[in-house]
């Protein structure tokens, strides 16, 4: 075999190994470029992945606010409806309490309220004698009721007639006025008391109301505002 020979088959072996190589760095690039995708894939589905999860977990924080502002929006509409009710009774108990302002004005129909006032107490005390404190304004209408009080309490609860001490010292307040609005105030009526000042009998016009208005306030929330408010 000559130096030609030799030569174009060292060639051809070089040819060989070089397309050998160039195959295997084919191959390599290729495995190289298949691993490279299938781990971008991975990098970019778990990056979705945590942002579908960050989404959902803010989503899930403005849902959440979104009830609790609802809730909170909500409360504070109901208390401004119980707000606005009360404010609409209590107007109409001043309402009420003004009235009762007038009932003295009409001094024979006072007088007989007041002895009517007495009797009740009367009644309840069954006391055979007893303290009774009016406003100084009322003083002169008590003195004028005072017998026809007794003999009617007397004659219903079949006893004899009570010993009826008008306290001349101490009186309740008077009407509210305009020079002290805030002030203690009584708007008419009467208070007996045991003369040992242990059982007390309040039957002024202000404490009557109030009773009656706590006892009807249900009833009269039911009427201004419906089932719902009773």
């Amino acid at each position: 075999m000559n130096d030609a020979d030799v030569s174009k088959q060292i060639q051809q072996m070089v040819r060989f190994i070089r397309q050998e190589a160039e195959e295997k760095a084919s191959e390599i690039s290729v495995s190289a470029e298949e691993e490279f995708n299938i781990e971008k894939l991975q990098l970019v589905e778990a990056e979705k992945k945590k942002i579908r999860q960050e989404y959902e977990r803010k989503e899930k924080q403005v849902e959440v606010r979104k009830k609790i502002e609802y809730s909170m929006q909500l409360n504070a509409s109901r208390i401004k409806v119980l707000q606005a009710q009360d404010d609409l009774v209590n107007k109409m108990k001043e309402d009420a309490m003004k009235e009762l302002l007038r009932v003295s004005d009409n001094h024979h129909e006072y007088k007989n309220l007041l002895k009517e006032l007495i009797v009740q107490g009367l009644l309840r005390l069954k006391e055979p004698a007893v303290l009774l404190r009016c406003r100084k304004e009322d003083h002169h209408h008590v003195e004028s009721v005072l017998h026809s009080a007794k003999h009617e309490y007397a004659s219903k609860a079949d006893v004899h007639q009570p010993e009826i001490h008008v306290d001349h010292d101490v009186y309740l307040p008077p009407a509210p006025s305009h020079h002290d609005a805030h002030g203690q105030f009584c708007s008419g009526g009467v208070v007996l008391a045991s003369r040992d000042g242990k059982i007390v009998y309040e039957s002024t016009l202000d404490a009557r109301l109030e009773v009656v208005f706590r006892k009807k306030l249900p009833e009269i929330r039911k009427l201004l505002f419906g089932q719902s408010a009773a």
